[in-house]
């Protein structure tokens, strides 16, 4: 089978490499890179924390013990002057008779916090909340409830109220008396009010993300969604190391089972709820996005229970609703993002619709008047619409499918032109009225950098360029190139490779490969990123390879679709095939392939190992090993029901396949891993038991969906690379 290519050879190291020769050997360790007390900061210096204000002014911020230093910049010349000082925070928090032992840590962190433009911060201490006020240069207790801890606090628009979260119930404090209002009741065990269960917030908000409310635009009320949980299956985790033990108990759907009843409510600062009527009485559906319209109008993103459509939903006063706009997809529709609207009532709208992410502007009855962008690449971000030139702002991979640059694009779809020179990965920032922005970037090859420009993407200064770090310039690196490879199918995976220092093509050498290959996981990018561990086993004779398989790229929701219905399948199918290209290059042992990933790349470690002999060694690592057993929204959204697909997940099955294990495979799990339960491993390795294969185990006690424990991280990047070489 022959494979096209288009490589890029990327001179990371060849520079730095020569210096390191003349400095010492130039070698890394295991503990230079992850021993708790040995290891070395290789990271460079921070770049200069620089934001805009709503006054449009250009800032400059620091924290210096406490105090929170605030500089207005003149762009013409970059001249600094110093804004006055809002008082030192830290001081403020001392003359609150908060304990001393927490006040620099918490002063550094509201420090970090502090805008221009903003005077009031509410934060939590010792389950209570407080209020740094700076015009008044004092900190003081808004609730007092030390036994009951409150979270989630949020400012209203006018600062004067806040609401938060006290169980599964929300409450809102008037910051002037201190008052405090119970908004909703029946908050319990398996009732949220206001709060995200974990399946929303997991798979829907974001991780860590566990607010359900957001304020109006009049301060008078508050948006939020209900969940009932109660015929959500429990599932209990028992695995810190303590006596007596402890368990945490989640409810937790996984495919199939009932997700959570969800409502949506406004409720006003007296507790007075009017609640939403469901649009879709008798179907199981899903509220992925809740906010308000600039006029004060409720809209709502619904989705069916297996994401195959979308529906953005406008609600009146009477809290009628309509859909707006509706979204279908051959698979699946992914969440998307909710309308930037315009002082017209018009609005972009971003969607996939084409199996490609693009800008869509509607006018404000609701039709659309413009499609702004199209093509074989997506938009990224929109960074807002400026409507004196009548324009938007946006970022886009429309020049480079592992990077991305900024864009604009009139509001008639014409004049779309790139922002951005230098290609890389940018992140830009503008200010209110669009004039300057603030660019963030870097490459494979390009350090990060950090720059001021104008509105047609004119440079105006260079703020930071530190190159490579110091310490990193001692260091004997790999040789790094990026390559494309043409699957079977014709479609162009991106892949890279580290090859070891002195380099010889007329030598076979073993290779370790990292993957994630989930939908739209890309790993390859084109972005500053230097992975000392792929340079360690590099200087240890081995080939690092990393290559996205096709449904992995991200390259448009299109190019995963294939998947649908059939996880595990296609990406095996793209990988064999990055493979084959390394056979053919000569230089790689093809019978010394060791296969790592984590989460879904564990999944797929599992499932490669014991669905093809390709590899000798495997690091499984926080697998799922069915996908029965993972969660409802994420597996539903790719597999549909397993009541209605029972044969692809059936095929897209380790656990069913254990009895054909090829290779040698070590599995690493936290034993309170609330995303990916243990339940997989224990299914996976009693099946391998019962297939009569061998296997080695590692747990660790106490640590989540990734080790974050450093001496137990330390523990597993021993073990690891001890397996590498005794079995490879």
């Amino acid at each position: 089978m022959k494979h096209s290519i288009s490589l890029t050879a990327i001179a990371v190291a060849s520079s730095i490499a020569s210096s390191a020769a003349q400095a010492g050997d130039g070698k890394l360790s295991l503990e230079m890179l992850y021993h708790p007390e040995q290891r070395v900061n290789f990271n460079a210096e921070p770049m200069t924390r620089l934001s805009w204000d709503n006054q449009n002014r250009l800032i400059e911020s620091k924290v210096n013990k406490g105090a929170a230093e605030l500089f207005v910049i003149n762009p013409a010349n970059w001249e600094k002057s110093a804004l006055p000082a809002d008082g030192n925070v830290l001081n403020i928090l001392k003359a609150a008779k908060l304990e001393e032992k927490s006040l620099n840590k918490l002063a550094d962190q509201l420090s970090a916090r502090i805008k221009p433009e903003v005077k009031r911060y509410v934060f939590t201490y010792k389950n209570d909340l407080w209020l740094l006020d700076l015009d008044k240069g004092q900190a003081r207790e808004l609730t007092h409830t030390p036994d009951v801890a409150e979270d989630e606090a949020l400012l209203s628009p006018d600062s004067k109220t806040v609401a938060y979260l006290k169980g599964n119930d929300m409450y809102a404090t008037d910051i002037a008396s201190a008052k405090e209002t119970r908004l909703t009741k029946g908050g319990s065990e398996t009732v949220f009010n206001g709060r995200l269960d974990w399946v929303y917030q997991e798979e829907v908000y974001g991780r860590g993300n566990f607010r359900a409310f957001r304020w109006a635009p009049d301060s008078k009320k508050l948006a939020f969604l209900s969940f009932d949980e109660t015929k959500v299956p429990v599932y209990t985790l028992s695995g810190e190391h303590a006596q007596p033990v402890k368990t945490n108990r989640t409810r937790y759907p996984k495919a199939g089972d009932p997700n959570p009843i969800t409502k949506l409510g406004i409720v006003d600062l007296k507790g007075k709820i009017s609640w939403t009527q469901d649009p879709y009485a008798g179907k199981e559906t899903l509220i992925v996005q809740v906010d308000w319209t600039p006029d004060g109008r409720l809209m709502a993103a619904w989705q069916d229970r297996v994401q195959t459509w979308l529906d953005l939903r406008i609600y009146d006063a009477k809290l009628n609703s309509a859909a707006v706009v509706k979204e279908t997809s051959p698979a699946w529709t992914e969440r998307l993002p909710l309308p930037h609207f315009l002082k017209d009532g018009s609005f972009i709208w971003e969607s996939s619709r084409t199996g490609h992410h693009h800008l869509y502007h509607y006018d404000k009855n609701f039709q659309l008047a413009k499609v702004l962008t199209q093509g074989d690449w997506d938009v990224r971000a929109v960074h807002g619409v400026d409507e004196v030139k009548g324009r938007v702002l946006f970022t886009a991979n429309e020049r480079n499918p592992i990077g991305n640059d900024g864009y604009a694009v009139n509001l008639d779809g014409s004049n779309f032109k790139r922002l951005t020179e230098e290609k890389g990965s940018h992140m830009v920032r503008w200010n209110q009225t669009f004039s300057h922005y603030l660019d963030s970037w870097s490459s494979l090859t390009q350090t990060p950098k950090q720059a001021l420009f104008d509105d047609n993407g004119t440079l105006i200064k260079l703020v930071d360029d530190a190159g490579v770090p110091a310490k990193l310039k001692d260091i004997q690196l790999a040789t790094v190139k990026q390559q494309q490879i043409k699957s079977r199918n014709g479609f162009m995976m991106e892949s890279m490779l580290y090859l070891p220092p002195n380099f010889d093509a007329s030598k076979k050498y073993p290779v370790y490969q990292h993957l994630y290959a989930g939908p739209m996981a890309p790993q390859v990018r084109d972005a500053w990123s230097p992975n000392l561990f792929y340079h360690f086993l590099a200087q240890q004779g081995y080939i690092v390879w990393v290559m996205d398989n096709q449904s992995a790229s991200n390259k448009g929701v299109s190019s995963a679709w294939p998947i649908h219905k059939k996880l595990g399948q296609l990406e095996l199918q793209d990988q064999l095939d990055g493979l084959e290209w390394l056979r053919q290059q000569g230089w790689a042992d093809m019978d010394r392939i060791a296969l790592n990933g984590w989460s879904y790349g564990g999944y797929f470690t599992s499932y490669a190992m014991t669905h093809s002999k390709a590899w000798k060694v495997g690091f499984v690592g926080a697998p799922v090993t069915d996908w029965r057993f993972y969660d409802s929204i994420y597996t539903e959204r790719y597999m549909g029901l397993p009541q209605e697909n029972a044969e692809g997940y059936d095929k897209g099955s380790s656990v069913k396949a254990a009895k054909d294990l090829s290779g040698k495979i070590m599995i690493m799990h936290g034993t309170m891993d609330d995303n990916v339960h243990p339940q997989n491993t224990v299914m996976f390795i009693d099946a391998l038991a019962k297939g009569n294969k061998e296997y080695s185990l590692q747990l660790y006690p106490g640590q989540g969906h990734g080790v974050g424990d450093a001496w137990q991280n330390w523990s597993m990047q021993k073990a690891k690379w001890k397996f590498l070489k005794e079995n490879l």
